[in-house]
């Protein structure tokens, strides 16, 4: 099947290419920013069911796509690994492999909220250590890096960072985070046939009941748990378990490549725009998002009214 290719800076989605699935596999593939990490520690807890995890979770669950590590370091730790396997990208459904047998979890967000939650993320990025890990990872791989794109210059506040995170055309095949990505990511999940696993999380659903949507993940994905070990489990998973871990819960490699590691995990909350756009602000939103994603898709992922 062709797919199409999505890249950055720090990943390449052509990474999926040779890698083998097996049945049972679990892909977690979410736009940046809607839970991914919070998504793969949930999996990690019913699968292994022990709320100290035997390795980081970034090895325990690596993202293909990510140049910071060495695929054949990647692709040797995934063909190694003896349990169910779960699987980070942020790549969307038409550039991943499709396999009806696997299970495929899309988690989506506010975009609003996203948006707030990505810029902190890039303030708390050391640009320099992601830089030099792609570098190591490439000479491993044997492989030839590509120019990076010059850095474009930081928004003017929160405001101005917000804007252009929504007003940006740039094509989803070629930028990791904006508001047109993050829609297209999810609509290729919606717009999938009946004949692929999908499960479909909302941010929200996970913040209001965490318990209950792990309990329905597991039913779905046929993991037993016992019911003494529920307390445990759901507390490992909760944002302040993972922040007070963060040396082994944040993503992207380690914790060297995070000003802060324990920022990674910041805020977690919804509906944190409210306080920087007026009722103009919020019009300009709704028009703008409204020509990216159909109806059915905006109410999903507000779960409001926008107008």
């Amino acid at each position: 099947m062709l797919v199409r290719r999505y890249t950055g800076t720090v990943y390449d989605s052509s990474r999926w290419d040779g890698f083998e699935l097996r049945p049972g596999d679990i892909i977690i593939s979410t736009p940046p920013k809607c839970g991914t990490t919070w998504t793969q520690m949930i999996c990690a807890q019913l699968i292994l069911q022990q709320p100290d995890l035997p390795l980081p979770l970034d090895r325990l669950s690596p993202w293909i796509d990510m140049l910071t590590r060495a695929r054949t370091e990647v692709f040797a730790d995934l063909e190694a690994q003896t349990h169910r396997r779960f699987i980070k990208t942020h790549t969307p459904l038409d550039g991943i492999p499709n396999d009806p047998t696997v299970t495929y979890i899309c988690v989506g967000r506010d975009p609003r909220d996203v948006a707030l939650s990505m810029d902190r993320h890039i303030d708390n990025m050391d640009i320099g250590a992601f830089v030099e890990a792609r570098e190591r990872a490439a000479a491993i791989d044997g492989i030839e890096l590509g120019p990076l794109n010059p850095p474009r210059p930081r928004p003017d506040g929160e405001r101005d960072g917000f804007w252009r995170w929504v007003d940006d055309d740039t094509p989803s095949t070629e930028i990791g985070s904006t508001l047109r990505r993050t829609v297209e990511h999810v609509q290729t999940f919606r717009a999938a046939g009946d004949d692929l696993d999908i499960v479909s999380l909302h941010y929200d659903e996970l913040k209001a009941d965490l318990e209950g949507q792990m309990r329905q993940l597991a039913a779905h994905l046929g993991i037993e748990v016992d019911e003494d070990r529920w307390p445990r489990l759901v507390q490992a998973a909760t944002f302040e378990s993972m922040r007070s871990k963060a040396d082994t819960t944040v993503p992207g490699g380690g914790r060297e490549q995070w000003i802060d590691p324990a920022k990674f995990f910041s805020r977690g909350t919804s509906g944190q725009w409210r306080g920087l756009l007026d009722d103009a602000d919020r019009a300009r939103y709704a028009a703008r998002v409204r020509t990216l994603a159909s109806d059915d898709l905006v109410a999903w992922l507000h779960r409001e009214p926008i107008d």
